[in-house]
């Protein structure tokens, strides 16, 4: 399914170009390598004399450190060294906001813990062996004392008074307290909502509705974990740094600050990567220690995360609370938003976003794609004695997607009228949209998607299966925007002072034709060497098959911001599609100096080559003019360039190379859609079945449709996840509960349905391919669309959940009750 959109006058016009291959699922560059075992991973990576590394992690989750006794492990057979932090003697990892001390407070990450531990698996010290083996016995041996201090184990407890404190330049355990909006009129709308007894008898009110919405502790778990193998090259003066990770120039600086040593010895490579999902977009301390370690040793050094590691000690996401009240007339419009944002980011900031990346975020979005006329909220960072968070696949979204979402549903129980019809009462239909948190969304379908859903459902007569009643089913929708391709100027309203937003293509032109793209961005799953290659063969009028995508290397991009927040091919393909018209500009203008005409009388002509327009006033030697028009290939143009330069015009050097750089200007380019899930709970076990799933999504310009599809398809099943599966808790003493897949449960092909998906196409005028982003949409909507469903079917039951996931348990106790 797909539909066109209509053009508004007063929006603006996208002119860039579909071509041949933009637009085509052709076959993925990627898949014969990586299918057939000639992938390159970093557990893959063997180097002569290569050392194996460990960490010495804390048991305790909040506690002194009295004494770190490593002697006995450096005699353990096979250790060759093992360090503490004073033995590696490492700068910390800090994240900064550049907001007052009543705002933000920041805090320092040590790379091995320095007099204290804040959570259970954070590395004390690092072990160093001949081979896994004995790193593990190096480990075992070593001997640490604790001072054990209460553990803050959950948002309530952190801000309970006389709690613990983390750190104490947070003596409140709050990292971020802000509060962004606070806008006129919040109060009036919710007492003109709300009514009282003598107006309610005469006169049609609206209804004031609140709910608590909160969402469990995830790991992203990628199928790869994290992993690093470096080695020092005396001769080059170089650390060799190869990494997993979706930001190689972020994890350059970092380490080289934290090392002391200047950034240009340090080289971070990235090989192939088996997911990320966010949680390898920030800096981890555990490459930097290894790093260390392989420069003190002059030996290469190997450290591969085990799951263990993985699930207790590696970034976690998710856990966050959000208290809303919304006041809606009696027509279902609503007039006021309310809300508190509570996210628990653990013992540490992330760097570079910071712990108030999750809170900022929400707090910045929260109307979603509804007109929302008042706003207050207040956004909270807390720490704790957990894994701390980074990034994953959503970022907040499906959070307060999830809580603007309930009170629609909420909304429509108290007036009575529809679920749908209120959503679409609210939806944002006329763009470009500046929205009462001063955010403006451009041209999307946020109608038109929810119409297409809603009927899709209907005409499979799900709608008359649930009103029969011999079966516990439940609908449930969700509509959302996801904000993609942040710029600069999007992420500086942050107040970061790392500031993303621009990518960096470089573009070189070889004596054959084929041309090398590079891109700061970071490939783990995405395709990109597919889809750039796609976007440079339409540019220059190439086979995909002649253009080769080089990534994750410090020392050939220039610069770049790696890959998170859908920026890939909205900001990097910008980038890379600019960078190839520049050089189709370079590659005309040497053709037409050959050809003995004017630049402006000749074109690419989309079969690798340029030819020369028909030109009648065109003379040679006051010939007459010549009709047959001339043709040069690229690789006749490059022969030139390369090999034969003194051909070239006076003011163009011998090179075939173009380079451009790109920015999303403004609050960056919005994606949209509407999910709808149809569920059934089981009476005898309170398992939750999805029956049915169809996502309706407007992603702009879809390159490759299948690649969109696998992106919608994944973050689908990572959104199921959360709703109804995936959790990581804690004891009171701050112990995690999930050390294995045995205790974190994690879907499998039988629990995700098939999903149906139609691409609505807005193509964006702010991109250079009029694409936006696509990696993230599925995780947010799919909790909400399934949460909805659930309490649908539980409707008769009076019973409401709002937590996600959704326990079994939970569900049977909601239908026995009415048994």
């Amino acid at each position: 399914m797909s539909a066109g959109h209509e053009h508004r006058p007063d929006e603006p016009r996208f002119d860039g170009r579909r071509g041949r291959w933009v637009g085509a699922s052709v076959p993925r560059r990627e898949d014969p390598r990586l299918l057939t075992g000639r992938g390159r991973f970093v557990d893959d990576i063997a180097l002569p004399g290569m050392l194996h590394a460990g960490f010495v992690r804390a048991t305790v989750a909040h506690a002194h450190v009295t004494d770190v006794d490593l002697s006995a492990t450096r005699e353990v057979p096979g250790v060759v060294a093992a360090f503490d932090g004073a033995d590696l003697a490492l700068g910390d990892i800090v994240a900064i906001l550049d907001r007052p001390p009543e705002e933000f407070t920041p805090t320092a990450m040590p790379v091995l813990a320095k007099g204290k531990v804040r959570f259970v698996g954070e590395p004390i010290a690092l072990v160093v062996a001949s081979d896994p083996y004995a790193v593990e016995d190096g480990i075992e041996a070593a001997r640490v004392s604790y001072d054990v201090l209460d553990a803050v184990v959950s948002s309530a407890s952190a801000l309970a008074p006389g709690a613990a404190v983390v750190h104490e330049e947070a003596p409140d355990n709050v990292l971020l307290d802000v509060s962004m909006f606070d806008t006129p009129g919040v109060d009036e709308a919710f007492a003109e909502a709300a009514g009282d007894d003598a107006e309610r008898s005469s006169t049609r009110r609206g209804c004031v509705v609140e709910v608590t919405t909160r969402s469990g502790r995830q790991n992203a778990l990628p199928l790869e974990t994290r992993g690093a193998v470096a080695s020092w090259d005396a001769r080059d003066d170089q650390l060799l740094v190869q990494t997993c990770t979706q930001v190689p120039h972020q994890v350059r600086t970092v380490l080289a600050r934290s090392l002391g040593i200047p950034e240009r010895t340090v080289r971070v490579t990235v090989p192939d990567m088996g997911g990320g999902f966010g949680q390898k977009c920030v800096v981890g301390r555990e490459e930097i220690a290894v790093a260390a370690a392989a420069r003190r040793l002059d030996r290469p050094v190997k450290w591969i995360e085990d799951r263990r590691e993985a699930l207790t000690a590696g970034f976690l996401a998710r856990e966050q609370e959000y208290r809303t009240r919304a006041a809606f007339d009696a027509d279902g419009h609503i007039t006021a938003l309310d809300v508190d944002v509570v996210c628990d980011m653990g013992a540490y900031s992330c760097y570079p976003f910071t712990a108030g990346i999750e809170p900022l975020m929400a707090s910045a979005e929260m109307p979603s794609v509804y007109r929302v006329p008042a706003y207050r909220v207040r956004g909270r960072a807390i720490t704790s004695t957990k894994a701390p968070t980074a990034p994953y696949r959503g970022v907040s979204r499906p959070q307060y997607v999830m809580a603007i979402e309930r009170v629609m549903e909420k909304a429509a129980r108290a007036l009575g009228m529809d679920p749908v019809e209120v959503r679409r009462r609210n939806v944002i239909t006329a763009f470009p949209y500046t929205g009462i948190n001063g955010v403006t969304y451009d041209p999307g379908t946020y109608r038109e998607s929810l119409d297409l859903a809603e009927a899709t459902i209907r005409e499979e007569g799900w709608f008359e299966a649930r009103e029969r009643g011999d079966r516990h089913l439940g609908i449930g929708f969700c509509c959302f925007s996801e904000r993609t391709g942040y710029g600069s100027e999007a992420f500086a309203k942050r107040k970061m002072t790392v500031v993303p937003g621009f990518d960096i293509s470089e573009i070189r032109m070889d004596t054959t034709g084929s041309v090398v793209v590079t891109s700061g961005t970071m490939n783990h799953g995405q395709s990109h060497e597919t889809t750039f290659a796609q976007i440079v063969a339409d540019r220059l009028g190439l086979d995909p098959e002649q253009v080769k995508l080089r990534q994750g290397d410090t020392e050939r991009i220039s610069y770049g911001w790696g890959t998170f927040a859908s920026r890939s091919v909205t900001i990097g393909g910008s980038a890379v599609a600019l960078a190839s018209e520049r050089l189709g500009e370079l590659l005309c203008r040497i053709a037409a100096h050959l050809l003995e005409t004017r630049p402006e009388n000749v074109a690419l002509d989309g079969d690798g080559g340029v030819v020369q327009l028909d030109d009648p006033s065109r003379t040679r030697s006051g010939a007459e003019p010549d009709p047959s028009p001339k043709r040069l290939s690229f690789a006749d143009i490059a022969d030139v360039a390369h090999l034969r330069a003194h051909l070239l015009p006076k003011d163009v050097d011998p090179t075939l190379t173009a380079t451009a750089s790109f920015d999303v200007p403004g609050d960056g380019t919005f994606s949209n859609a509407t999910h709808a899930a149809v569920v059934e709970a089981d009476p005898g076990t309170g398992q939750v079945r999805i029956l049915r799933y169809v996502c309706v999504e407007d992603c702009g310009v879809v390159i490759h449709p299948q690649v969109v599809d696998g992106q919608c398809r994944g973050g689908i099943a990572q959104g199921i996840a959360g709703a109804l599966f995936e959790e990581v808790t804690y004891d009171d003493q701050g112990e995690p509960s999930a050390a294995s897949f045995i205790d974190y449960l994690v879907p499998t092909a039988t629990e995700i349905p098939d999903v149906s998906i139609a691409h609505l196409e807005t193509p964006c005028a702010f991109t250079a391919n009029g694409a936006k982003g696509a990696g993230e949409g599925g995780t947010i909507g799919a909790p909400a669309a399934v949460l909805n469903a659930v309490n649908d079917a539980l409707r008769h039951t009076g019973v409401e959940l709002d937590t996600t996931p959704i326990h079994p348990g939970t569900v049977l106790d909601a239908l026995e009750g009415t048994s």
